[in-house]
């Protein structure tokens, strides 16, 4: 009789929409593998169509998409990416997206509202993705959206490690945007050896979007370096007025920290005519050559996103990943 072998040894493999291929083949270079080759078109109508040009059966497979603009288009290729590895027996797919679109729509701030980052959630789950790797969500909670494990990745531990070389900490003030980041802040205190943190206080109107009115500065920070950090810069209006508050408190300078350059609408000129000494970011979502300014800093999450694959594939501990401490 002849002998029927069995393998068992797992297959990871790495998939790559046509939202921000840099970064996937950045991801794949850290991991030492190629990027799985794919065929992906749109129709004349917009309809996107998606092929895998090799086998995927019982493959472990990771598909990265960043949800830059426009945002849905790359969320829907992702989705049928998934759908189309669920149909050709992928053993387990991950969804990797390290900016994850809809992630500020996580409430219902009055009635008849949506609350689309859950439906994100499950369409991913309907899709057939059985887990999610995501960096610096909009609030944590959203973790709790998916039926299944998220692993929810921190840029902060970089984001901290780059600002507090290059800064006297003795002189060093973080600053919340607003109440809501403020444990967020205490996270960066804790890594920058206790330095002191303020906040400022705004309102907003859930009716307008990316627009806020910029209160008091609540905290001293006289002659300080202010480090404002945020999840994300889109427009970038609230941020330049926290500058522009903390400037008019006395503080000496101001650097912006944010995960995620969204850089919306008017942000690059409204951050080039700002006082700020320096932004500092990831590499999350694509930035153009155009939007490259004096004193844009863009750090790469790729070595992230590189361990955390390799944890998540060989069933190790991401846990250090998760609460932003190395």
């Amino acid at each position: 009789m002849s002998e029927i072998r069995l393998s068992s040894e797992k297959k990871l493999r790495l998939f790559s929409g046509r939202g921000y291929p840099e970064l996937a083949e950045e991801v794949a270079r850290e991991i030492g593998i190629p990027i799985t080759p794919t065929s992906a078109y749109d129709f004349a109508n917009g309809e996107i169509f998606v092929r895998f040009e090799e086998s995927v059966r019982g493959c472990d497979a990771f598909v990265i998409q960043s949800h830059t603009a426009p945002v849905n288009k790359q969320i829907m290729e992702q989705l049928i990416m998934i759908d189309a590895l669920k149909r050709a027996s992928a053993k387990r797919i991950t969804v990797v997206a390290p900016f994850y679109g809809y992630a500020r729509q996580d409430k219902k701030h009055r009635g008849r509202e949506p609350i689309s980052a859950r439906l994100m959630a499950d369409l991913y789950k309907t899709a057939g993705a059985d887990r999610l790797m995501v960096v610096d969500l909009h609030t944590s909670q959203i973790q709790g959206f998916f039926d299944g494990p998220v692993d929810h990745l921190f840029a902060l531990p970089m984001l901290a490690n780059y600002v507090g070389g290059k800064v006297d900490r003795s002189r060093l003030t973080i600053v919340s945007p607003d109440s809501g980041r403020v444990r967020v802040a205490e996270r960066w205190s804790e890594l920058l050896g206790g330095c002191p943190i303020a906040f400022i206080h705004k309102t907003r109107d859930p009716r307008i979007p990316n627009e806020s009115t910029t209160g008091r500065v609540v905290g001293d920070v006289d002659g300080q370096t202010c480090v404002v950090i945020d999840d994300m810069i889109d427009t970038a209006g609230t941020i330049c007025k926290a500058v522009d508050a903390l400037f008019e408190a006395g503080a000496k300078e101001v650097i912006i920290a944010a995960s995620h350059a969204v850089f919306s609408g008017q942000a690059i000129e409204r951050l080039k005519a700002s006082r700020v000494t320096e932004v500092v970011t990831t590499n999350s979502l694509p930035i153009s050559d155009e939007k490259h300014f004096d004193g844009l800093t863009v750090l790469s999450i790729a070595p992230l996103l590189a361990r955390a694959i390799r944890e998540v594939f060989e069933d190790g501990s991401v846990t250090s990943l998760f609460d932003g401490h190395s």
